[in-house]
């Protein structure tokens, strides 16, 4: 086959990316990476044959400058734009813009992007067409008032949308009418920051639906063939999480029947590339479905496509583009197999999922047959807060769809990332459920079983662990020679030796007999360790072998954080020095009562896009205070309790993990007001 373009620039970063370019070459085009100042050492950036800066961090900068990416492409000499998807995949004006510079746009044609990138215009068109949708009102420019007026009429629940965008980003479940007000003004911000369009519609929220969407490819000759559906209902904060393909839901005639719904889609906007037709199914009644939207790019789930009809997506996007035809029809589509896909976020189950940066200090990628993994990762590298918290993808073919979940489920277990806290060990909890298992979850599932967890604490392996570590570090940085017995810190004295204690994540733990004894509380054990070094961005791997039982670790050590892993699961321990045990200590005690007046700290390093409250005004316990967004997720600081509010940060300032952000002193109630005249010294008080 011929090579459809000699140079393509991908308007994008990070795991689609480094995919894209691969394919590139593979057919041996050119590639051009786009990065911003953020990305500068990004492994997209490495991979193609040649960069180019965008601008700055922020991706309205860089990422999301229509003309800075045209640039990009017509200095490079670039004959076509591949924008992967999020950012610009798809935005009408980048379309319009490379085909004014004379740069293929490698998608859909504006009509079809502004059509379905409008989801009240998409809701009106497919129904145009004799395709089912849900019920709700869709109009263009409604107010807040209009919105709640017409919920009433809806009847709770109903889903909160912006009309701009997808990915799930703004939306909104309302279960009680009192709850839609706030609800509404969240949709707007995310909408207004993500899209750069805040107008929002309402549908009737299906209770346990499943989500299954259909990939189509649509040349420029008139050809629309479907490739079959992917089941995604597997979701958190309405952000896919697992999806596979196909669905075991549905049966060979809905397949059909939603497949040829899906192809009426595309043909209604005259589509042309690759697009994903989205739907609800209800669980109880399989055989109907009804269209939520047309996402017009590349969807991230791809690879399950892939993996089971054995066509390269981003190959085809180019030759469609290109101008060629399909060469096949729908009946030469074969599904052979099953596929899975995980999504690899930097987010912290143990803390409601909240987006973590991080460095990656060693990295261990699973490999094997029927195993592939679309990764942006690499050792080195800093996980900024600035873009979307995916990491990775890992993906498993199997012969069904028991061997496809076994498989994934092991190469999640060698997924080792250290430095930037993750949800693979998560991930593999979510797969072990028995609805996912069984193949009946609905979209409600992480919801009802996976969503709140308390966190888990070190086990005693991972704290022995760590201060074997320490105490190994430690005597090999001791003096040696004449003398060194009385100057090492190794516990050695003229009678029996004394333990050398270590502080792990707030537990004390002692090692004597350099290391052959660990005493920790009450409970004295027995350890041996071994260490074998990685290869160069690979971790160390520890063989720890405590109380005659052996338990195998990758380490990486980020000062006085030690990164561990075990069967997927990644945690940071921190060892504190004995002057930071000591400072601790001493500021608990000048501390006091200073559990009267909480901090209200970042629970992720971020932006403050709202502080909806001025310094020295009362809030009540659970106002919020301020709110804090990072990967494209709201965190509201709410009040812990009544009284005067402090604010420490401002609208736009950028803010660390635990930086503080307002205090609130508690009003004292009268009978706490000290008698006139008399300071607490005088009145005897410490």
């Amino acid at each position: 086959m011929t090579v459809p373009f000699s140079s393509v620039l991908v308007a994008n970063r990070g795991e689609i990316a480094c995919r894209v370019i691969r394919t590139l070459r593979r057919l041996g085009i050119r590639s051009i990476a786009v990065y911003s100042d953020a990305d500068r050492n990004a492994p997209h950036v490495a991979l193609a044959d040649v960069a180019v800066r965008l601008g700055p961090a922020p991706a309205r900068e860089s990422y999301l400058d229509v003309d800075a990416i045209v640039a990009a492409a017509t200095a490079t000499g670039a004959g076509a734009v591949h924008p992967g998807y999020g950012f610009l995949s798809e935005n009408a004006e980048l379309a319009q813009a490379c085909a004014a510079a004379g740069v293929v746009f490698v998608g859909p044609g504006v009509h079809a992007l502004e059509v379905m990138g409008d989801k009240i215009a998409a809701k009106r068109e497919v129904e145009s067409h004799g395709v089912p949708t849900i019920p709700g009102i869709a109009e263009p420019e409604l107010d807040d008032a209009a919105l709640i007026a017409a919920a009433r009429r809806i009847g709770f629940p109903v889903l909160v949308k912006p009309s701009a965008g997808g990915g799930g980003k703004g939306m909104q479940a309302v279960r009680d009418a009192a709850d839609l007000p706030e609800a509404l003004r969240t949709a707007r911000r995310v909408a207004a920051s993500a899209f750069g369009d805040d107008t929002l519609f309402l549908e009737r929220l299906v209770d346990a639906p499943r989500h299954i969407e259909v990939q189509v490819l649509a040349d420029t000759h008139g050809t629309v063939v479907h490739l079959g559906e992917r089941e995604c209902s597997l979701q958190r904060r309405h952000q896919k999480v697992i999806e596979e393909a196909p669905s075991p839901l549905l049966d060979g005639e809905t397949r059909a029947r939603i497949g040829a719904a899906a192809c009426r889609v595309a043909e209604s906007v005259d589509y042309v590339g690759a697009g994903t037709v989205e739907f609800l199914v209800s669980a109880e009644a399989p055989d109907e479905f009804f269209f939520m939207e047309m996402n017009t790019r590349l969807q991230v789930e791809h690879p399950v496509t892939e993996l089971v009809t054995g066509l390269d997506l981003v190959e085809w996007q180019l030759r469609i583009a290109a101008g060629e035809p399909l060469g096949f029809a729908q009946r030469d589509v074969r599904l052979d197999g099953h596929a899975v896909e995980a999504r690899v976020y930097a987010e912290d189950p143990d803390r409601g999922f909240l987006p973590g940066g991080g460095r990656v200090l060693a990295l261990r990628e699973p490999a094997g047959e029927g195993v592939r993994v679309d990764s942006g990762l690499a050792a080195g590298l800093e996980v900024v807060t600035e873009y979307d918290p995916m990491l990775s993808k890992v993906i498993a073919w199997g012969e069904d769809r028991s061997s496809a979940l076994a498989r994934l489920d092991a190469a999640l277990a060698r997924t080792s990332i250290l430095g930037a806290t993750n949800n693979v060990g998560w991930l593999r909890d979510l797969l072990a459920d028995p609805e996912v298992v069984d193949g009946t979850m609905d979209t409600t599932l992480i919801d009802r079983r996976h969503s709140e967890r308390e966190p888990s604490a070190p086990s005693v392996s991972e704290i022995v662990l760590a201060a074997l570590l320490a105490h190994r570090a430690r005597e090999a940085s001791a003096p040696h020679g004449a003398g060194a017995l009385w100057s090492a810190p190794s516990g050695w004295r003229m009678a029996d030796s004394r333990p050398v204690s270590y502080d792990v994540a707030g537990t004390t733990v002692a090692v004597a007999d350099g290391g052959a004894r660990v005493l920790l509380g009450d409970a004295e054990h027995t350890a041996e360790l071994s260490v074998h070094p990685g290869g160069a961005g690979e971790p160390h791997h520890a063989l720890l072998t405590l109380d005659g039982i052996t338990a195998g670790f990758d380490i990486a050590q980020d000062g006085p954080t030690l990164w561990l892993a075990s069967d997927g699961r990644t945690r940071g321990l921190r060892l504190r020095s004995r002057e930071e045990r000591l400072a601790a200590a001493l500021a608990a005690v000048e501390r006091g009562d200073a559990a009267a007046h909480p901090e209200l700290r970042s629970p992720m390093p971020g932006t403050v896009v709202a502080v909806p409250v001025a310094d020295g005004d009362t809030v009540t316990a659970g106002d919020t205070v301020a709110v804090v967004e990072a990967m494209k997720m709201e965190h509201r600081l709410l009040a812990p309790i009544s009284g005067v509010v402090r604010v420490q940060a401002a609208p736009g300032d950028l803010v660390r993990l635990d930086q503080l952000v307002a205090r609130v002193d508690a009003t004292p109630s009268p009978d706490d007001a000290e008698p006139h005249g008399q300071s607490p010294r005088e009145t005897g008080t410490p």
